[in-house]
Formats: structure tokens, C-alpha cells, sequence
């Protein structure tokens, strides 16, 4: 027996919802696969751990495009079995999105640490490991750094060390001997920050702005991260709220199903 009255505008809403619920799955497959191209080198010399983190969010999107597929089929046929097993499963990723927010502020300092071992790691086998070796020195370039912290890193692998040299990914300037005896004027090392917004003219007679700290990869591929955390927590707020409401519709239209059954 087909739902009436206002069980038809939950329906309506449940398409609706299942709609934006797929849109949802589409950014997060978006995003997965930005993370994955954008940080392609990072995730190279960083740990198995942290390199299956936009892999997990793609999964994550796939995962939630079919579902959104399955609601739909419910909601079309008035299956209760399948509104139940949507609405269920729905459940099941809100709460393991919430589980994975939750790990994700605990071990945020752990981050840092994995990137900064798995670049020293890749920075030892420089030379000898063909596919690090590549990605260290396209993490450089495109990132502008040199080094985990800074350029002295390299000082610390003998055979860099013993030529006073770095990779000449570090350096700055096109030179065949931009990699030898490096320092600032050649290597990627301190940067001076942007001007302020609030204050985007200086006096002529303005002191210079002091440098930074020193410019190496890891601080680099942090303040990447950082720009882009905000674009991230908006979209997942965003699914979470939707993924609620997906939930509530889903329970109402079960509600109503069944009271369809129980009318015949």
C-alpha cells in the first residue's frame, strides 16, 4: 500500500535529501582525490599511515554514493527493508565519521611527527631509493624548500656533508653550482612574511621585515594543510548535518511504511 498524506512529503524529502547526499559523496571523492594529486610527493616519504588518508576519503565518498543510490531505490519502491538498511548504514558512517574527527583532533600532534620522520627517512635514502629520491625532489620544488626543517638538514648524510652540498631541488636560482657551499641567496631557506591586510603599504623609511623561520618542507607542507583544514571541516559539517537529516526522514518514512502494512 502506497504512502499517503504527509508520509508522500517525506518521501519527496528523502529523494531530496538522497540527492544532496550523493552531491556529498562526489565532494568527498573530489577531495580524496585533490588530497592524494596535490600531496602525492608528501604522502611518498611519509608513513603507510598518514599516505592512506585521502585514499580512506575517497573510499569514504564511493561508499557514500552508492548508499545514496540504495535510499533512493527504498524511498522509489517503499521497501521497508531497504529504508531500514539505508537508514542503518547511514548511521553506521555518521559514526564512524565521528569516531575518525574524534581520532583525528587526539593524535593531531602525531602528524606532525610521521611527516617529520618519514621525510628524514626519505632524506637518508636519497641516491639510493630511485622513486624517493623523485619525490623528495619534486616535494621541494613544488613546496619552494629545502630540507625537513631547514637546508642544514642535509648536512647530517655523509655524503652531502663531505661536499658541503645539498640536492639542487633546494635551489632558488638557475646556476650549475647552486647546490655547492648553499646559503640563502641560492637555497630555499627563509622567506619574509606576506604584508598584513590590515597595513598593505610600508614606509620607504619602514624598517625591513625580520625573515621567518626557516623555510623547510615541513613547515611548508603544514601551512598547505592549514589553508585548506577550513574548506575540509565545512564539507564534512556540512555531510553530518545532511547525513541527520537523511537519518530522521529515513526513520519517518520507515514509520510510515509500516503503518501502511499494518492498515492492509
Amino acid at each position: 500500500m502506497a504512502v499517503e498524506g504527509g508520509m508522500k512529503c517525506v518521501k519527496f524529502l528523502v529523494f531530496v535529501f538522497n540527492f544532496i547526499f550523493w552531491v556529498c559523496g562526489v565532494a568527498l571523492v573530489a577531495i580524496g582525490i585533490y588530497a592524494q594529486v596535490a600531496l602525492d610527493k608528501a604522502l611518498v616519504v611519509s608513513s603507510a599511515s598518514a599516505a592512506g588518508t585521502p585514499v580512506a576519503i575517497l573510499v569514504l565518498g564511493i561508499i557514500i554514493f552508492f548508499i545514496s543510490f540504495f535510499g533512493c531505490c527504498g524511498a522509489w519502491k517503499e521497501s521497508y527493508c531497504m529504508v531500514t538498511t539505508f537508514a542503518v548504514l547511514l548511521s553506521i558512517i555518521f559514526l564512524v565519521e565521528v569516531a575518525a574527527a574524534i581520532a583525528g583532533y587526539v593524535f593531531k600532534d602525531k602528524v606532525r611527527l610521521v611527516l617529520e620522520d618519514g621525510l628524514r627517512n626519505a632524506m637518508n635514502k636519497y641516491g639510493e631509493d630511485k622513486a624517493l629520491t623523485e619525490a623528495v625532489d619534486e616535494l621541494q620544488r613544488d613546496f619552494s624548500c629545502c630540507g625537513a626543517n631547514n637546508y642544514t638538514d642535509w648536512s647530517s648524510i655523509e655524503r652531502f656533508r663531505v661536499n658541503n652540498t645539498v640536492p639542487r631541488s633546494c635551489c632558488r636560482v638557475n646556476s650549475t653550482s647552486c647546490n655547492v657551499h648553499p646559503s640563502p641567496a641560492t637555497i630555499y631557506e627563509n622567506v619574509r612574511p606576506p604584508p598584513s591586510p590590515l597595513c598593505p603599504s610600508r614606509s620607504p623609511h619602514s624598517p625591513p621585515e625580520p625573515l621567518s623561520a626557516p623555510q623547510g618542507c615541513l613547515q611548508s607542507i603544514e601551512a598547505w594543510m592549514k589553508k585548506n583544514i577550513l574548506i575540509v571541516a565545512a564539507v564534512a559539517l556540512g555531510i553530518a548535518f545532511f547525513e541527520i537529516l537523511g537519518i530522521v526522514f529515513a526513520c519517518c518514512l520507515m514509520k510510515g511504511i509500516r503503518s501502511g502494512y499494518e492498515v492492509m
